[in-house]
């Protein structure tokens, strides 16, 4: 008993004496560093100025404005973009980036912001008539790299020729030359492309595909480095504000004539 009164007594003497541990202070945030590719229209891309513009750069704007917080933004390539957020070069993506169990082994997520589907597109004159892997056998099926699609399209679209691209703007055009045989893209940015001079001129849609969650995850939010906690709240508290008063379908309205889903 005298051991065992000892040995306590030692331990409480030494907790005394150890200096107390600093609290953890919650950052305040008052300016977001956004970043986003800027080639990925009408979600976001570049204007003749250099600025990066767009829905999500809209919506951004407005999930800033609902936080109380100046945000900035700046384009970054999409293969760039998580490595350039993990070092340290901005604070938030907002580009698109679908919410993965791969992608979150790197990054923490807001809640969605956007649910989309995906589109097929083929030059005019195809024979295809539908999009299922079966009539894609064989064909060559170009896709953004490192995206949802790319998963998707190598995991069910196996007997097709996939064609990795760095961004959908060049898929574009190797469907509108006659290189590819179809591109699979998120269906505003599909349908965006079919509204240009030269996806009218060249290429048309072949069909919307269902989403499956194992490739295409539980909708699109905005990626944060993992400890900044107190952003991710930030961010899903404005996210739920901007549904709720009717912002985000009043910035919706100004891009897309029909149904974001």
């Amino acid at each position: 008993m005298r051991r065992l009164a000892f040995t306590v007594s030692v331990a409480a003497i030494m907790s005394a004496a150890l200096p107390l541990a600093a609290p953890v202070v919650a950052k305040e945030w008052k300016t977001i560093r956004i970043a986003s590719e800027g080639a990925y229209p009408p979600f976001n891309y570049t204007d003749p100025s250099g600025k990066v513009v767009g829905f999500e750069i809209e919506l951004a704007e407005a999930i800033c404005e609902k936080a109380q917080v100046t945000c900035t933004f700046q384009a970054q390539d999409w293969d760039g973009i998580l490595p350039a957020l993990l070092a340290g070069r901005y604070d938030a993506v907002f580009a698109s980036v679908s919410i993965t169990d791969e992608r979150k082994k790197q990054v923490a997520f807001s809640k969605p912001y956007l649910v989309l589907r995906a589109s097929v597109a083929v030059p005019k004159d195809s024979p295809l008539t539908d999009a299922s892997p079966e009539s894609l056998k064989g064909k060559v099926l170009g896709v953004q790299s490192s995206t949802n699609h790319t998963n998707y399209a190598e995991g069910v679209y196996k007997g097709s020729d996939i064609r990795l691209y760095p961004n959908q703007d060049e898929a574009n055009t190797d469907l509108a030359g006659g290189r590819i045989d179809a591109t699979m893209a998120d269906k505003p940015t599909i349908v965006n492309f079919l509204r240009s001079k030269e996806g009218q001129a060249c290429c048309k849609l072949l069909a919307d595909l269902d989403n499956v969650f194992e490739y295409h995850g539980e909708g699109i939010g905005a990626a944060v480095r993992k400890e900044d906690t107190e952003l991710k709240a930030l961010l899903d508290k404005a996210i739920d504000e901007v549904h709720a008063d009717g912002t985000f379908q009043r910035i919706a309205d100004k891009y897309f004539d029909y149904k974001l889903d």
